[in-house]
Formats: structure tokens, C-alpha cells, sequence
């Protein structure tokens, strides 16, 4: 078994990583650079270094499986804390297990006519487009057929699991990442006597894809995931649900409901 450990530079978790190297080496796990092709990546810090790590491997993501320990607030992503290493390198070491895996979504922007796409990239949690000081305008397609035009500060597109992110806080759906799905959630839209939108988040069958085209591309920002292109010229970007996606190990995976009530309603004590 081929480990890597990917972590942020903050020193408490630095102090955790060289604890979790000393336990691996005790345990005669062999620990990889990064830059290696490893089985298992160990990401060591939050969401976002989870995040940071999904970029990082993903020209191989489906030859990874992925574990995270948290040492900050809040890890949606994270199935160990950093006083959990020993419990974890052990599972390592002892046993066998499955994997769980989770959709990702594929992102593609276009410039003017072009019929190839100047970005192809991928999300684990969500894909934003929106302007900041004018209104963002757009159709919104799908499956090819125009549905409805958009005008607000923009829209958000998310994965299941990214569904607990900004998703959320934008009134989504919190969708179980089983479901092979993604999520299209407004932004601020401009709902009144002259214009209208459906004013609803939107759940997007596997067989499906969501088309945004800008009808003023100035001034727009593009996110994906913790990328983010500012005024690049796209006229037009389509959304849907990738072939490849993401595998957690399943050692000691929390039930999603559990990571929900527990991120969000009533936290247990041993994760305070």
C-alpha cells in the first residue's frame, strides 16, 4: 500500500502530519510524495484542503480513494480528528475494506461560437458563474431546450455532496451524494412584475446537462470549486454529471445524515 499525505501549512497541522508519518513508518506503511502515483491519499486539514487535494489528483481520480483528518472547525469531508491517528493507521494496517464513491460534476466553458471548449474542469463540491456590481443575465437550457431567462447575481451548480456547501446557504436542496444528481440554485434572481424565474432550486437528472448562456460576458466570474477566472470571455458553459467520480475509504465512513446532524444541528461531543 502506496500512501501520500496532502495537507495545508498550518502548524498545528504540520504537527499532525509528522505524528501521522512517525505512526505510518511504525507500522511499515510505505509514504509517497505527492507527486506519486499512491493508492491512498491522506488529506490532513479542512474542506478546503480536501478540495485542494481532488484538484491535485484529478488526472487519477479514479485510481485514488481518498481519507481525510480534520484539525479545523468544521471537516464535512473528514472521517478522523487529529487524536484519532493511532485508530486510523491501525485500520490502515489491519484491514481490508471497500470504498464509497460520490458523483463529480463536469464543467465546460465556451468562448463566442467556438464549438470546443477553452476549459474543461471538474467539481467536487460546486460550479459558480455570476457578476458582482451589474446584473448577470443568461438562458438557462436543458437537455438542449430553453427553459427559462435568468437575471440576478447568478447561479450556482452543485454535486450531492457539495450540496451541503454554498449550495445550502443559498436555500438548496441538502441532496444524499448517493444520488447520481446535480443542483442548479439562483442566486439573488430578479423576480417581479416584468421578469421572472423559476425562482426554485432545480434537481438535474444523470441523463441531462444544464447550458448557461451569457448574454453580456463582461464582468463575470467564474468558479469552480476553489478556482476562480474572473472576466475570461465565456459565452456560454454546460454542466453535467462526470463519468469519473470520487472514492472515499470506508474504514470508518460517517453516514451522511450523521455528518449533516452533526455539521449542522447537534454536535457530538467527541467531534466539539
Amino acid at each position: 500500500m502506496k500512501v501520500a499525505i496532502f495537507s495545508n501549512t498550518q502548524p498545528a497541522t504540520i504537527l499532525v502530519v509528522e505524528k501521522l508519518k512517525q505512526l505510518l513508518k511504525e507500522k511499515n506503511i510505505t509514504v509517497v510524495e505527492a507527486e506519486s502515483d499512491p493508492e491512498i491519499v491522506i488529506s490532513v486539514g479542512g474542506d478546503g484542503t480536501m478540495l485542494s487535494a481532488f484538484r491535485h489528483y484529478l488526472p487519477r481520480i479514479e485510481r485514488v480513494r481518498f481519507i481525510g483528518v480534520h484539525t479545523g472547525h468544521l471537516g464535512f469531508y473528514t472521517d478522523y480528528r487529529e487524536f484519532e491517528l493511532d485508530e486510523l493507521v491501525d485500520s490502515l494496517s489491519e484491514s481490508q475494506c471497500a470504498d464509497v464513491s460520490y458523483p463529480i460534476l463536469r464543467v465546460e466553458a465556451y468562448k463566442g461560437d467556438s464549438l470546443e471548449p477553452f476549459l474543461i474542469d471538474h467539481a467536487l463540491n460546486e460550479s459558480t458563474v455570476r457578476r458582482v456590481v451589474s446584473t448577470f443575465t443568461c438562458n438557462v437550457l436543458i437537455k438542449g431546450d430553453f427553459f427559462e431567462k435568468f437575471r440576478g447575481d447568478g447561479l450556482s451548480i452543485s454535486t450531492p455532496t457539495g450540496s451541503t456547501a454554498y449550495n445550502k446557504s443559498l436555500g438548496g436542496a441538502v441532496i444524499h451524494p448517493t444520488v447520481k444528481a446535480l443542483q442548479v440554485t439562483e442566486i439573488a434572481s430578479l423576480n417581479n412584475s416584468i421578469f421572472r424565474t423559476l425562482g426554485s432550486p432545480m434537481v438535474i437528472s444523470p441523463d441531462e446537462w444544464v447550458e448557461v448562456e451569457l448574454l453580456d460576458p463582461t464582468d463575470v466570474d467564474l468558479s469552480v470549486d476553489n478556482l476562480i477566472l474572473h472576466d475570461t470571455g465565456v459565452t456560454r458553459l454546460k454542466y453535467q454529471i462526470a463519468k469519473e467520480r470520487i472514492h472515499f475509504v470506508k474504514y470508518r465512513h460517517m453516514h451522511f445524515w450523521d455528518r449533516v446532524g452533526n455539521s449542522f444541528i447537534y454536535p457530538k461531543k467527541k467531534y466539539d
